[in-house]
């Protein structure tokens, strides 16, 4: 089992960094985690039969997470793709992909089964709108997913909230484990996936001398996970090796240092491996 971090960066364009997006290869088979920006790129970089790749799994619907979606489903068609494409996601997951294949693309769509019928006609998608629970289980692999907090202190209107839900997901497959926290800040939902975790592949967008001003505390309070919290919760999981990744974008002059002191906080409260995502790295398990 392979790890392959694709994107390791947000929603703010980064030269370094594409957005959310992790890959799981367990042999011939490639599970997609997310889809932001710049994934399919990342793919072929990373020498990944495109026509393999699925099922995919959404975390929730920022745009740094699903930014390119449409894009793996477009282009995992076209390079072979003959079975439909599963996605699974948080409630609303499926009516997202409707419009995009119904209202967004659908001319896109329809040039390209019409008009290049070496293709074979279009391949379709099949989406499953998923809360907390066992979510797929292949006898090879399976999946299960659990509810993260990403934003619920930020006062945002009760009937926004209804409609809410992020994820993160536990990947277990020869008797290991890989948790993918999505956007989180520390929570039960967390807890439970990083549970003696092999593999923790962590949200930690600041440092602990970036938690400066009353929007960088709120943030690391409710949004996102920093540098003062991911030791903690990886400590308390029993989590073997810490992937910390979601990172700030910074002035290139500086994010090595801030890195570095990242790895430094988080050192503090954690005594396994600490990894530094970067884009393309891979992780075996």
């Amino acid at each position: 089992m392979k790890i392959t971090l694709l994107g390791t960066g947000g929603p703010r364009p980064d030269p370094r960094r594409m957005a959310a997006a992790t890959l799981i290869s367990l042999g011939d088979e490639h599970v997609l985690f997310d889809a932001g920006r710049g994934v399919m790129v990342q793919m072929v970089r990373a020498g990944i039969p495109l026509d393999r790749i699925g099922p995919v799994f959404v975390t929730h619907h920022h745009f740094d997470h699903i930014g390119d979606l449409f894009d793996v489903m477009l282009n995992t068609w076209i390079a072979g793709r003959k079975t439909p494409l599963t996605i699974y996601g948080p409630p609303e997951t499926g009516r997202i992909v409707e419009a995009l294949t119904t209202r967004v693309y659908d001319k896109d769509i329809a040039w390209r089964s019409l008009g290049e019928p070496t293709f074979g006609g279009w391949r379709p998608i099949e989406v499953h709108d998923v809360v907390a629970g066992p979510v797929v289980d292949t006898g090879r692999w399976k999946v299960s997913a659990e509810v993260v907090r990403h934003g619920e202190g930020l006062g945002l209107p009760p009937a926004f909230l209804a409609r809410w839900t992020c994820l993160g997901y536990r990947f277990e497959a020869e008797g290991k484990v890989v948790a993918i926290s999505g956007d989180t800040v520390a929570c039960d939902g967390l807890d439970r996936l990083a549970k003696g975790a092999d593999v923790l592949v962590q949200v930690c967008f600041l440092a602990r001398s970036e938690i400066r001003g009353r929007h960088f505390e709120r943030l690391a309070e409710h949004t996102l996970a920093c540098a003062d919290t991911v030791g903690k919760i990886a400590e308390r999981a029993g989590v073997k090796t810490l992937v910390l990744t979601h990172h700030r974008p910074r002035p290139e002059a500086a994010d090595e240092a801030l890195l570095a002191e990242i790895a430094e906080d988080v050192g503090r409260d954690f005594s396994g491996r600490i990894v530094l995502a970067r884009d393309l790295m891979e992780i075996e398990v």
